[in-house]
Formats: C-alpha cells, structure tokens, sequence
C-alpha cells in the first residue's frame, strides 16, 4: 500500500494537467506569444519600409539637402564644443565699441531729423550699381532704408569714392570687382550661411524707377499672398518689356498668371508653367529665405550673366509654383533698360556714334563691339546653362520632374507625348 501511494505521488508531479491545469495553460500561451511576436515583428518592419519610402520622398522633394554636408564637416569640427559652433553668419556692421545696452530698441533718423523705431523683420537690397547711376541708385536706397533694409552695392566699375558723399553709404557694404554681373556677385557674395538672418531678399538691377512703389506694403502684400519669390509690376511705357506677365495689371493688387493668345507662346487656362505662370524676371526678383538657399545653389559659378535661370527659378519657389510665385502690381516700379555694364550711355537713349566708336575695343587687329560681345556671351552660357540641366536630369535618376507636363507650350502635343512617355520610361 505504501508504494502505491508513492507511486500515486510521483505521478501527480509528473502530471503536466495537474494542479488546476496551469502547466497547460503555459503551453497554450506558447503559441500566442509566438503569434505576438511575429506581430510585432510585422509592424517593424513596415515602419522601416515606411520610413524608407518617406526618405525616398524627402529626398526628392528636397534636392538640395545640406545633411551630408553637415555629417562631413561634423568630423572637422570634432574638437569644439557643440555650443560654440555657429554655422551662419550675417552682413551687419558692428561697433569696435559698445554705444549703451545691446537689448535697447534699434532707431534710425528719418528725414526731418526724428527718431523712428525699426520695424520688424529683416531684409537685404543688393544691387550692382555704377557711378553713372548714382542718382537713381540714391532713390532707390532711400525708398527701402525707412524699412530696416541692409544695403549692399556691388561695384562693377570700380568707382567707389564717388560715392562718400551720400549719408547713407557710410553705413552700406560695398563689394569691388570691375566688370562683374549681379549673379557673379550673388553666387559669391549672398552664401545662405551669410545672408540667412533676413527674411527677404532683394537682388535688383540699377536702373528701376521706384517713384510708385514701397518696400514696406510690397512686403506685406508677398507675406499675405504666400509668395515665395516675386517682383514688382512693371510700368506698362518701361523701355524694356520681354514678357507680358510682368507688365502691371492696373486693376489688381497681384497677379500669377498671364492670358496672352499672341506670338508663339500662347498663355490659356490650361497654361501651367513659364512664361505665362510662375515666372519673374530677372532685373528685380524678390525671394524669400528658402527660396533663396535654392536659388543660389541653381546659380552657375561660371555662367555670370544668368541667362535662362529665370525659366528654372520655379522649382525653387518651395511648392506649387503657379502658387508661390507671382507679380505685385499695386506697388509697380519703371524699367530704363539702360546697359551700362560693358558700356552704354547713362540716359537710357542710343549712344551717340563718339560714345560707340569708345565703346569699340582693339582685338587682333579688328574692331568689335562690347556691347555685341557681351550678348554673344549670354547666348553662349544659356545654352550650356540648357544642355547642363538637361544632362542633370538625365544623370540623376533618383529625381523626378514636379513640373514634368506644365513646362510646355499649349498645342505642342507631340512635345508633350514624348514628355509623357520619357516620364514612364523612367519610373
């Protein structure tokens, strides 16, 4: 009896159901823990796909992405502190000495003599300028100082003390380099990391009439209508008219968009890319911030006078670009279309025949025009401004065209089914 017993004992503990059954219930849970598992494992891996493709997408939407930049110089700088790294810098003149407390309220005279508080915001005026310009520039200047603009003048003639007269040049920065274009001076003058503390930037020629225009509502106007990059309407009697979405419309306050049945280019409602929408020119653009980084990352050092960028500015308008760029016609300004970099006369009308015998240069023997000279040369940099775009495109596979069926003309079907077909081919 008593081994029985002994036995009924041993086997009760070798019994899995014993004991209320909870040894079962662990190997029921068994499965569900794997089943748990390999959940959990699922959403993972979906996350990291998701995470992935949003990459992908970021990375397309944001070409000019500085991260790499940032993990490479990282390493430089791998003996300071974090805290004292500063990455920007600005164009403000500083004091060799304190003039009182540094938090007190910036004032500035205005023309009676009276103090006058700054108002909010920061922004930037650079021009390429010339002493035979040197009226207009004063005009200019003295429009955009009341609204806490910094001034930066680039000489491209090299005429700098003719300018000490003038109150305000003591307190503006001059760049020198004789027979330079603006976007020379941009490109190497308006880094990001130099010009990132002012809100908006103006990168204007020397000859703009500003009698009907002011910086301060202009500015009010871009900021309400989301305008990324802009410029003023032009007077409908300028010199110089290349494009008719440039041209004020008396009766708004802003436009993006042209309608124009006339020359080659027609401008309809189905018309979504430049010139009929999304566009600005070249003598007066108006970017922001971020626009900006874009833009000066598209500028080519060595294509100097700019020409086909104009077309190109939309991808950097941070968005929809029949959204993000437009015209500002209530504040309007008046093209002189005077050519003065390389010669020219200073009134805007045709150089007499001694202006234009001085303007003619010696070269192996022969006479040229500079003036002739200098327009073959824009010829040339935009078709390589052309051809290098096209070759970017084609390199980088990883990009895609945002603007890919807007950018041509309506009519032109054949153009746009090879367009269509191109963009299949590459997805």
């Amino acid at each position: 009896m008593k081994s029985l017993k002994s036995f009924k004992m041993n086997f009760r503990k070798k019994d899995p159901f014993h004991d209320g059954g909870r040894c079962g219930v662990r190997m029921k849970q068994l499965p569900f823990m794997g089943i748990l598992c390999i959940g959990m494992v699922f959403v993972v891996y979906r996350t990291m796909i998701y995470q992935h493709h949003q990459t992908q997408i970021d990375a397309r939407m944001d070409p000019f992405d500085i991260s790499r930049e940032i993990h490479l110089s990282s390493w430089q700088l791998r003996n300071l502190p974090r805290g004292i790294v500063q990455a920007a810098s600005d164009l403000e003149l500083r004091p060799l000495w304190s003039h009182g407390n540094s938090n007190s309220k910036k004032f500035q005279l205005d023309s009676s003599g009276a103090e006058v508080e700054y108002p909010t915001g920061r922004y930037l005026l650079a021009m390429p300028v010339g002493i035979k310009q040197k009226h207009n520039v004063h005009a200019i200047v003295q429009k955009f100082l009341p609204e806490n603009f910094t001034i930066m003048l680039f000489h491209y003639d090299g005429k700098l003390d003719g300018w000490n007269d003038l109150a305000w040049s003591a307190h503006a920065l001059h760049v020198v380099a004789h027979n330079q274009t603006k976007w020379w001076f941009a490109k190497r003058f308006l880094h990001p990391n130099i010009v990132s503390l002012y809100d908006y930037i103006f990168l204007w020629d020397e000859d703009l009439g500003v009698r009907n225009f002011h910086p301060g509502r202009y500015l009010r106007i871009v900021r309400s209508a989301g305008l990324e990059i802009s410029q003023p309407a032009l007077h409908p009697n300028s010199t110089e008219i290349h494009h008719r979405i440039t041209i004020r419309a008396r009766t708004k306050k802003f436009h993006r968009r042209v309608w124009d049945m006339r020359g080659s280019t027609k401008c309809t409602n189905s018309s979504r890319g430049p010139p009929c929408t999304g566009f600005v020119e070249g003598m007066a653009p108006v970017f922001s911030r971020s626009a900006w980084f874009c833009t000066w990352h598209l500028l080519q050092n060595d294509l100097v006078h700019g020409w086909g960028m104009d077309i190109k500015l939309g991808y950097c308008a941070q968005g929809d670009r029949t959204k993000k760029v437009g015209v500002v016609d209530s504040e309007y300004i008046f093209h002189m279309g005077i050519q003065t970099l390389g010669g020219g006369d200073h009134s805007g009308k045709k150089a007499s025949s001694s202006e234009e015998h001085s303007n003619k240069n010696s070269k192996h023997g022969s006479s040229f025009d500079v003036r002739m000279e200098i327009r073959r040369q824009s010829t040339r940099e935009l078709e390589i401004f052309k051809e290098r775009w096209n070759k970017a495109v084609e390199e980088d596979k990883n990009w895609f065209d945002p603007f890919t069926m807007d950018s041509v003309v309506v009519g032109d079907d054949h153009e746009r089914r090879r367009l269509k077909h191109r963009h299949k081919v590459r997805a």
